[in-house]
């Protein structure tokens, strides 16, 4: 059934070549991984960096694994792995004065799944009371663990998804399944046997096992569906031995997985949505590698392997079992099909096995089936390879800006003083400490942003006392200037200004003028969820680079804290208050706390301190010319985070013009923006009592 005819090798090639022009070919899917794998250590280490060590990021899933496109808007799967509760299975782990939990894998347990007896702090032996409503004693006196989902705040809001939250994505951004686990270093004792065997195809290698065995499991709060113990039974998860595997396969191994998905997505999903499962199609796909000779894995074989792997799911689906791959007697088809549906299901898989391909050809997802249709005809539709690099590139740049406005927290309920030291500390680990690999990328691109935040506060404490700037802040911002574009050289133009050296301000104005280009550079704002149209020029740019290219290709939007205010123009002061009471009680601590600061757009704020350089300049053409600008982007450019802020500034310029009029409709079309949480408010008051007398 599986041999190469004809026919299959044409299909095969064909089916091939669509798929690398949708990005599913080997540099997409390593750009892809790089990104997730690099977002990963980010964040980690920048939690480490600051001492946030309550719990390690994980990223799993299609998008990690680089096998999604565009179409199929695969979620983006995070697992927070909480770093207090250790746990083991063996007593000899057992680590004193934290709360141990020891997993229980017996009979009486659902295989696949585990309990979690606590543990004594002081000594090696079983807790013997409960000691609040999270424990459970039972018939025997061993105190268990129930499940528990460690959701608060932040997590609070999100849609509850099995064992998961689902944070709803907005605005072209998918949709994130946040699940909370815990961490044993040692391999589950339910897959030591997986260690040993070994099928036809000799997969996975006695390597790659190897390393498998090293990274331990998680335990996820969630049972089985008909166990004994589903409140208490927490699911044995091996997702970082998986990750490693999906990471060893080749490029027609990972399009077969694609194609499996998008088959469900088309034919089963719009009658039968969730009943086969992305994990079931990986399940089966490492079953059918593992089982068959590695020789049949070819480019020009692809075909038949997807008939290979939904022949497998068919007879999985027949009878009712498909076997966890590293945990066999967990059942991951158990109660999850119907009586009802299961011959249906069984129909539309026999007839997509029995087209020979054919059914392909109606599969709407990236286009494929048009794409393939037009293949034969020897065209060639475009490729998607600079819009997924585009996409790619601008969320490792928002991945930048959130963990930005993370550390913005951090620091904004420290004094001046614990802010400066903690950054101090933050840039000491990072000079003195080994990093390799992505780890060493995260901290050469998380340094620049540390130096920048810490010059940028000491200028302002020098700028409040002396009224200029110290050799040691100029030097830590002089090594941030090449974060991106334009945030870090507009922080030390702004630095520069409020010191009174126009003439320095000047010049760095006029070099980030030079580097942004208008075609290409894309501005990049976290602080809330933003429809955006990005230009094909950071598209094209971004094709042939990875992260370096957001030094070149992006601008993000311009923070300065409360303990930055003497680096602030007088002007932009007022978005630091912009909070009434009243408007208080609208904002949502975890996502609004942005509302705290002067925030503003690179690239109108580039020109608004070009209108107030100049105008100290008295140069009062490139005044206009700046001011010009300001107007005309605020009007034109799509993509403004801070579209409200940038029309307070504009209208600040508009009362040093004497143009009130024009002022006060600025003001009022912020508002419009932003009803509440607007310094527009102030603007308007002000406004209004100085010119009282006047007739608006």
């Amino acid at each position: 059934m599986f041999q190469v005819p004809n026919y299959t090798q044409t299909v095969s090639m064909k089916l091939s070549e669509v798929l690398a022009d949708i990005g599913v070919d080997e540099r997409i899917v390593l750009k892809r991984r790089r990104a997730l794998l690099l977002r990963e250590s980010m964040k980690n280490v920048n939690y480490q960096l600051l001492n946030e060590n309550a719990y390690i990021l994980y990223y799993f899933g299609s998008q990690s694994e680089g096998t999604t496109t565009i179409g199929m808007k695969s979620d983006s799967d995070q697992l927070f792995c909480l770093n207090d509760f250790p746990v083991i299975q063996d007593w000899c782990e057992w680590i004193p004065d934290v709360p141990n939990l020891l997993m229980i894998q017996d009979n009486s347990v659902s295989p696949g799944y585990c309990l979690l007896q606590v543990l004594q702090r002081d000594a090696p032996l079983p807790a013997d009371r409960e000691s609040n409503q999270s424990f459970f004693r039972d018939r025997t006196g061993k105190v268990l663990l129930k499940q528990f989902l460690m959701f608060d705040g932040y997590f609070d809001k999100l849609k509850l998804h099995g064992p998961a939250r689902v944070e709803q994505g907005s605005h072209g951004y998918c949709d994130t399944d946040i699940v909370v686990a815990l961490h044993c270093k040692t391999w589950p004792q339910q897959a030591k046997q997986w260690l040993d065997q070994q099928g036809e195809g000799q997969w996975p290698s006695a390597e790659i096992k190897q390393y498998c065995s090293r990274t331990g499991c998680f335990v996820v709060p969630v049972g089985c569906r008909r166990g004994d113990f589903r409140q208490l039974e927490w699911r044995i998860s091996t997702s970082l031995a998986e990750r490693c595997l999906m990471l060893n396969l080749n490029i027609t191994q990972i399009r077969c997985y694609v194609l499996m998905k998008m088959v469900i997505k088309s034919y089963l999903d719009p009658e039968f949505e969730d009943v086969i499962s992305s994990y079931v199609c990986k399940t089966v796909l490492f079953h059918c590698i593992a089982n068959s000779h590695f020789y049949i894995w070819r480019e020009n074989n692809l075909l038949s392997c997807l008939s290979l792997c939904l022949y497998h799911l068919y007879n999985n689906i027949v009878n009712e079992n498909c076997p966890h791959f590293i945990i066999p007697r967990n059942n991951l088809m158990r109660g999850k099909i119907s009586a009802v549906v299961k011959p249906y299901i069984l129909e539309i898989l026999s007839t997509i096995i029995n087209s020979e391909g054919v059914a392909l050809f109606g599969i709407k997802c990236d286009d494929l089936g048009s794409r393939l249709h037009l293949k034969f005809y020897n065209l060639c539709p475009f490729k998607s390879s600079d819009r997924i690099s585009g996409v790619v590139l601008y969320d490792a740049a928002n991945n930048i800006s959130n963990l930005l406005l993370f550390n913005s927290f951090t620091l904004k309920n420290k004094s001046l003083n614990e802010a400066v030291h903690t950054l101090i500390d933050c840039i000491s680990k990072i000079l003195n400490d080994q990093y390799e690999g992505l780890v060493e990328t995260a901290c050469q691109l998380l340094a620049p942003w540390y130096c920048t935040t810490l010059g940028s506060m000491l200028a302002s404490i020098n700028i409040n006392q002396h009224n200029t700037v110290s050799a040691d802040a100029l030097k830590l911002i002089s090594l941030g200037l090449y974060t991106d574009v334009a945030s870090s050289k507009l922080k030390l133009a702004s630095i520069l200004y409020c010191a009174q050296e126009i003439e320095k301000a000047d010049l760095v104005l006029s070099e980030i003028e030079r580097s942004y280009d208008l075609q290409v550079v894309e501005p990049v704002c976290s602080c809330y969820p933003l429809e955006r149209k990005v230009r094909p020029g950071f598209f094209a740019t971004c094709d042939n680079h990875n992260e370096d290219a957001i030094q070149y290709a992006t601008a993000s939007c311009v923070i300065f804290l409360p303990c930055e205010i003497y680096c602030v123009p007088t002007e932009l002061r007022y978005e630091m208050i912009r909070s009434t009471p009243e408007d208080r009680i609208y904002r949502t601590e975890n996502d609004d706390h942005w509302m705290d600061y002067a925030v503003v757009d690179s690239l109108p704020y580039l020109y608004f301190l070009q209108y107030k350089v100049n105008s100290h300049l008295e140069r009062n053409n490139e005044k206009q010319s700046a001011l010009s600008k300001l107007h005309r982007t605020i009007l034109t450019e799509q993509n403004l985070g801070h579209r409200e802020t940038a029309l307070n500034i504009l209208g600040k310029c508009m009362e040093q013009e004497g143009r009130v009029r024009d002022a006060l409709q600025c003001y009022l079309m912020s508002l419009n923006l932003r009803r509440r949480n607007n310094a527009a408010k102030i603007h308007i008051c002000t406004l209004l009592s100085a010119f009282g007398n006047f007739r608006v």
